[in-house]
């Protein structure tokens, strides 16, 4: 298992990699992580898990300071469950400017539900992953379900007709899959 660091290493690495599937994370890995690892290799010949806590998700003085920023003690967990690449970018590497300059802005559905006590918090998810997928070119993405209105905004943005990326498979559209251990 390879820890990439650097989007141009990724992306040399993706060239060769056959087809993908991508498991975002922001590290503090549990059995519900493993079990999207799992549920991605049967989608594609290699799994990448990334490990990024995303400023942009986190309201003032809300958990980001917190978050761990480092690759995990579960990390030979990824590795005994076949992860080819854990993405483990800085946010330098993610966001090179100061301030983000342009973000994805999800439908009405963000200021719902707990969006209305997290205000740009969808707004946040949908522009990292939105990047996240952009560098990694997955051919699946599996995520779970503990944020049902989260899981509904990234289908939705991902499924979205105009948001297509070319890689050596053509079109690109990520399958979302609920692991069977999960329960609702």
């Amino acid at each position: 298992m390879q820890i990439i660091h650097t989007v141009k290493e990724l992306r040399e690495w993706r060239k060769t990699a056959g087809r993908v599937a991508f498991v975002p994370t922001m590290g503090n890995l549990h059995e519900g992580h493993l079990a999207l690892v799992r549920e991605a290799k049967k989608h594609a010949d290699n799994v990448v898990v990334s490990i990024f806590v995303n400023r942009l998700q986190f309201g003032q003085g809300r958990g980001f300071s917190t978050n761990i920023r480092a690759p995990s003690d579960k990390t030979p967990q990824l590795e005994g469950e076949g992860v080819a690449v854990v993405f483990a970018p800085d946010e330098k590497e993610l966001y090179p400017n100061v301030e983000q300059r342009y973000n994805v802005e999800p439908p009405n559905l963000q200021n719902e539900l707990c969006g209305r006590f997290r205000p740009g918090h969808f707004r946040g998810v949908a522009t990292v992953v939105t990047k996240l997928f952009n560098i990694v070119q997955p051919d699946a993405a599996c995520f779970g379900k503990k944020d049902y209105q989260q899981l509904a905004i990234i289908k939705g943005f991902a499924e979205d007709p105009q948001f297509q990326c070319r890689n050596r498979s053509g079109r690109y559209r990520p399958r979302f899959r609920r692991p069977r251990t999960f329960q609702p």
